[in-house]
């Protein structure tokens, strides 16, 4: 069965309509990203998301609705782990700030907490904790303060899959301390995230080494912006390690950020080619026409420009598709895909957009196919040499590979001329 936008949007409503859902969300579900919900309580940031799926060893063996939950997890029974693990004064703090803090939450405790793992790093110790409750299993990280040991996100995991469970944690004031929990699968990790000259992503991958059930890992800064990244083998999107901390980075004051403006835009002769209007259906690239301009493991947000879309045909006859890729404060990278008939998008050109230049995108097509240009509410035309002006509309074009300049109008009025460029 295929699922349509409201679907999805229908589901995730019902699904979190407790919840802060992170921007993006749609488009990341759209793009077949494996997410579930877990039910979270977040003590240093309060913002609940649907989260990339962490198997750990064991099993939650969860009868019908009503009845209590039947546990069967290493996390609940293995001894503690951690070159703190026999430092009782420390331990005592862990368990007094956990069961204060486990009181509060919707899942009441059964029995005592099990410290899965204790040790120190350079932000100060921490811990990582598993406790049975009524539901389920409720886990967390217990982080270093200045006012001592507190407890981050509770993660209240409440079905068989065990999905959400964070495996790391960014730790310290500045955010410069990883902690990756050691949960018996290789583990990768990229420190930073680069761009090529093409917009696409360029990351470095190492291999996690963990002793005494955890790794510590010191890192860039990431104080606005998670630039690290953390994947099982093999390293792709569905085997993601959430990172207990990110929400505090992105959604600072519990407040979520405005969504940013979504523009599509249809060109003529377009829904010849396509067959439906491709705006209306909502269309986006599919993931493996622009997988070298996604970050495999990163966890982004945006700097409110446009998500951009331009739907059109080429003088050829394929299906034209350009699309806008943004992450934190980066560069909007524009991808230009075609597509023949019955046959998959392919990538075939990008460029950056300034938003704040009269034209903001400029792209050329290869073969002669032509040269997209967009921006949004203005008048745009262009000519060949010193020939006449050409209208092309408002908002986007495709103008001829001959073209030489454009010339922008603005909502104001002001016109500029722009070189079409290489």
């Amino acid at each position: 069965m295929t699922m349509n936008d409201s679907d999805v949007r229908g589901i995730l409503h019902r699904a979190t309509d407790d919840l802060v859902t992170p921007p993006g969300l749609l488009t990341e579900v759209r793009r077949g990203g494996r997410r579930r919900v877990v039910r979270r309580r977040a003590v240093l940031a309060a913002v609940c998301a649907a989260v990339v799926a962490v198997p750990v060893a064991g099993v939650l063996d969860l009868p019908g609705a009503g009845g209590d939950a039947q546990i069967a997890s290493p996390l609940l029974d293995e001894p503690t782990r951690g070159d703190l693990a026999t430092d009782e004064g420390y331990l005592r703090q862990v368990r007094e700030v956990w069961q204060r803090q486990i009181a509060q939450s919707d899942g009441p405790p059964r029995g005592e907490p099990n410290i899965v793992w204790a040790g120190d790093t350079p932000a100060g110790p921490a811990a990582y904790v598993a406790h049975a409750t009524m539901h389920g299993m409720t886990v967390g990280f217990v982080k270093p303060t200045a006012d001592g040991p507190r407890v981050s996100t509770l993660t209240q995991v409440t079905d068989t899959e065990t999905d959400g469970l964070e495996q790391a944690a960014l730790l310290g004031p500045q955010r410069d301390v990883l902690l990756v929990l050691d949960f018996g699968q290789p583990v990768e990790f990229s420190p930073q995230l680069r761009y090529a000259l093409d917009g696409k992503v360029e990351r470095t991958f190492e291999p996690v080494v963990f002793r005494d059930g955890a790794a510590v890992l010191s890192v860039p800064p990431q104080r606005t912006k998670l630039t690290v990244g953390l994947s099982r083998i093999p390293v792709e999107q569905d085997n993601v390690i959430h990172i207990d901390g990110v929400s505090e980075i992105y959604f600072p004051d519990h407040k979520d950020r405005p969504a940013p403006p979504l523009v599509r835009r249809t060109l003529p002769g377009a829904e010849q080619v396509w067959g439906i209007d491709p705006a209306a259906k909502e269309v986006i690239a599919p993931t493996e026409a622009i997988a070298e301009y996604l970050d495999p493991v990163g966890a982004h947000t945006h700097d409110g420009s446009p998500r951009l879309w331009v739907y059109g045909a080429t003088p050829d006859g394929r299906r034209l598709l350009m699309e806008t890729v943004q992450y934190d404060d980066d560069p909007s990278h524009v991808i230009a895909l075609l597509a023949g008939r019955q046959l998959p998008f392919e990538a075939v050109a990008s460029t950056t957009a300034d938003w704040s230049a009269p034209l903001p995108v400029r792209l050329r097509l290869p073969d002669d196919q032509g040269v997209v240009v967009a921006a949004e509410g203005s008048a745009l035309s262009y000519r060949v040499g010193d020939g006449q002006w050409t209208d092309a509309g408002r908002n986007a074009a495709l103008l001829p590979a001959t073209a030489t300049e454009v010339r922008v109008t603005d909502t104001n009025g002001t016109t500029t001329t722009v070189p079409v460029g290489p």
